[in-house]
């Protein structure tokens, strides 16, 4: 041997930092990919959408060019509405309210009281999915309450 041998860096080089290979990348691809899932579902249904969506892509900013240029605007937008949501008290108020409401629609959701005589539809489109809707609802009223917390701490101005 001519000199001390070179180890190399597990995984390929991108953008100045190793990439995850094997087992990791393969973790982290499915994490951050359900992660954009649930962040773009959430837009629409209940949720923290802009925080999943900014967690998902910051975990695929690790393989992916394009998710890292998407990350930064983003994350601006998910900060800058959690920054509004907490910019008066009325504000908050609505905010804890529908997190609330959320977490009680979970438990009745997973209770799943019979079907009330006034409800228009067949029974089985009474509170379909039972505890595994219910649950997710409430999961997604705690994630909300979390947030605006972090909210409240990171961008109202302590009087």
């Amino acid at each position: 041997m001519a000199g001390p041998e070179r180890r190399r860096p597990r995984g390929a080089r991108f953008a100045g930092r190793t990439r995850p290979h094997g087992v990791s990348r393969i973790v982290g691809l499915v994490v951050g990919w359900l992660l954009v899932l649930i962040g773009l579902a959430a837009l629409v249904l209940p949720g923290p959408g802009l925080l999943a969506l900014v967690a998902g892509l910051a975990v695929l900013a690790q393989q992916y060019e394009w998710a890292r240029r998407w990350l930064q605007p983003v994350k601006q937008k998910a900060f800058a509405a959690a920054a509004q949501g907490v910019r008066t008290r009325t504000a908050i108020a609505l905010s804890f309210t529908g997190a609330l409401v959320l977490i009680l629609l979970g438990v009745l959701w997973g209770v799943n009281p019979p079907m009330p005589s006034w409800w228009p539809l067949d029974e089985r489109w009474w509170l379909p999915g039972g505890w595994s809707v219910g649950s997710s609802l409430i999961l997604s009223g705690v994630l909300a309450a979390g947030f605006i917390v972090y909210s409240i701490r990171r961008f109202r101005p302590q009087h």
